[in-house]
């Protein structure tokens, strides 16, 4: 039996308490403290802030790997984003051939339900790609198709499929929605030019997410609201890149007013962690300078997004509660994707914590399943 404590700040769903914590076998035992504010454990240097590890749903690369690349490159990502506290993922595909896709799958699978150490949990594939619009491509390559119930499925059967982003306006989309929900998948709207109306239809046929809300989508106008208009009207869930290039903070918060269950990601390429220069990003080449990744006419690919930084740019650009800022980076991907055990720090939870500086919000350390990296 492995045990261990922790002392500090511990953000619980009852909030914050100033006590311990006790982990064995890799999993929260026990909980104990007192309540403290925000404020007193921002100001406490002597206790560090310890909060649910990151959990992002959309994770293209890292360390220089793409999830397109065979060989132990979901290994590599896994590695590099455990470093910035994410502590469960979902392995991201890009638009590409068909026989591109499975090979891609198959060399993921052997990640899905086996942790290696000094990772994150690959808890499965968010397929993106290929069922998308053609005019909403974003930094997709060109390879999209119609969707196919059976194509699909025997996806599924290579690497499971959690999350599938779909063009709802496509031929055939709508229709096959039911189904993919039926099979256990969670079927988000993007990369779209659908109508208001054609995704209100998606969500009425069990669509329950929007994929990267904002970016390359049908936008917002007043008389035509399309799909942004639909997600802020009607939605529950969406997915957000809270790097501050793909999303302006003003739109962050109509966002965040709009949708309770409004989650972040990374979408995260290869470039993350690694110095300005070129990437692969599924069939396409990216140039990462600075902060950005992009093509060459200047398209944002993705970006170099961690999910540490996207916790601080939500407190300290955004001006989120902390609480609030850790949800949105944690706890509810995790009840989206239906993972009950992740994302909270309560008894019987797996011990996914990350250990920030209560001032800077720095990260300091990393436990997953109570194995610190």
């Amino acid at each position: 039996m492995k045990r261990r404590e922790l002392d500090g700040h511990l953000l619980t769903p009852a909030g914050l308490l100033r006590g311990r914590l006790r982990i064995v076998d890799g999993r929260i035992d026990a909980v104990d403290g007192e309540p403290v504010s925000e404020r007193e454990a921002r100001s406490d240097a002597a206790r560090a802030l310890v909060l649910p590890g990151f959990v992002d749903l959309h994770v293209h690369g890292g360390g220089g790997a793409d999830t397109m690349e065979a060989g132990d490159a979901v290994a590599q990502i896994a590695r590099t984003h455990a470093r910035h506290g994410t502590t469960s993922l979902l392995a991201t595909t890009m638009t590409a051939p068909l026989p591109d896709i499975e090979a891609a799958l198959r060399a993921l699978r052997p990640q899905v339900g086996r942790r290696a150490p000094g990772s994150a949990r690959v808890l499965g594939v968010h397929l993106e790609g290929p069922y998308l619009s053609a005019r909403r491509l974003g930094a997709q390559p060109d390879f999209v198709r119609a969707p196919s119930l059976p194509e699909i499925l025997a996806l599924h059967a290579i690497a499971p499929i959690r999350v599938l982003t779909l063009a709802p306006e496509e031929a055939g989309a709508l229709a096959l929605i039911p189904a993919l929900v039926d099979a256990g998948m969670r079927v988000q709207i993007g990369h779209s030019v659908a109508s208001y109306e054609q995704a209100r239809q998606a969500l009425a046929c069990g669509a329950s997410g929007f994929t990267h809300l904002f970016n390359a989508m049908s936008a917002l106008h007043q008389r035509e609201p399309g799909v942004v208009g639909a997600a802020l009207a009607h939605g529950e869930h969406a997915e957000l890149i809270p790097d501050l290039l793909h999303v302006h903070p003003g739109a962050i918060r109509a966002a965040l007013r709009a949708l309770p269950g409004l989650y972040c990601v990374s979408d995260a390429t290869a470039a993350t962690g690694m110095p300005d220069g070129e990437y692969r990003l599924g069939r396409q080449t990216v140039l990462k300078s600075r902060d950005a990744v992009r093509l060459a006419d200047g398209t944002l690919a993705g970006s170099t997004l961690t999910m540490d930084q996207a916790l601080r740019n939500l407190v300290l650009q955004v001006g989120l509660p902390l609480a609030e800022a850790s949800a949105r980076v944690s706890t509810l991907a995790a009840r989206y994707l239906g993972e009950r055990e992740r994302g909270a720090i309560e008894v019987g939870a797996h011990a996914d914590l990350v250990v920030l500086d209560p001032a800077s919000l720095q990260l300091q350390q990393v436990f997953v399943e109570g194995e610190a990296p």
